[in-house]
């Protein structure tokens, strides 16, 4: 859940540095659009995690909304993960815990989400967000989407987000991603895991099949939906006590002087 981006820049357009975060919702023909933005590479400070747990609830229980689409704002940065300054901001467990429940908040609305959330990851992600990928139901996303667990890097682990990441692409690849934490993944190895279902090389291409489906899927049964969601889900029960005491153990670890020097490191790069 780190914004760790070694050997790669992305510079927004000026438009969007001037932008302020968000999260928004909107509905069209049945289906419902969330769609987060932070001028930091789409980075996830504690108030957007919040945010953004809510705002899957209320379209879960939205009765006009059938489908749900999961965006982020910009071009080649899906999701930064964890904000550095949140986190070199911690001083204590207590807050550390606060501060990491938020993404064990967003993977548990969207696994109890009696909708099927469809992803879109148009570039990069990082530790929480290739949590929020695994989140979804079904995942589109562009060649430029590589992914990275980069949290051992700065001396901790994908603690909260490793069930989802698990149950999506395996213990043997998730081992993968969380011991190599330097490593870009790229998206066709992302894809032949299984946490991509489809990757396409423009933005526009994807966007067309993504509409597609999910038109397919504001027409279909919703109780059927519903049913095969909770299947799907099957096992992951206990996510809520599980992904908290996770939280808790990532609070704990960010204090060690190891970590809080990486994160000066890294954010001096």
């Amino acid at each position: 859940m780190c914004n760790i981006w070694s050997n790669w820049k992305y510079s927004f357009i000026s438009k969007q540095k001037k932008m302020k975060e968000f999260v928004k919702l909107t509905e069209n023909n049945a289906i419902g659009t969330i769609e987060f933005f932070h001028p930091q590479s789409n980075a996830l400070p504690g108030n957007i995690l919040a945010e953004l747990a809510h705002t899957i609830e209320l379209a879960g229980k939205d009765n006009s909304i059938k489908v749900i689409i999961l965006k982020s704002a910009g071009d080649r940065a899906f999701c930064a993960g964890a904000s550095f300054d949140e986190l070199i901001a911690i001083d204590n467990e207590n807050t550390g815990k606060e501060f990491f429940s938020g993404f064990a908040n967003v993977i548990n609305a969207a696994r109890k989400c009696p909708k099927f959330i469809i992803g879109r990851v148009q570039g990069k992600a990082v530790g929480g967000g290739v949590g929020m990928a695994s989140a979804t139901d079904y995942c589109f996303a562009t060649k430029f989407a590589s992914a990275k667990l980069s949290e051992l890097a700065i001396g901790i682990g994908p603690f909260v987000v490793g069930p989802a990441v698990e149950r999506k692409i395996g213990t043997s690849a998730f081992c993968a991603m969380t011991i190599n934490a330097n490593k870009w993944f790229d998206a066709n190895w992302a894809k032949e895991k299984g946490l991509y279902n489809e990757v396409f090389d423009l933005a526009d291409e994807m966007d067309n099949e993504i509409q597609k489906l999910a038109t397919t899927l504001s027409q279909s049964n919703p109780e059927a939906m519903l049913e095969l969601k909770k299947v799907m889900w099957e096992g992951s029960e206990n996510w809520d006590t599980i992904l908290m005491e996770r939280a808790e153990r990532s609070g704990k670890l960010v204090l060690s002087e190891f970590t809080r020097n990486a994160i000066k490191k890294f954010k001096t790069k």
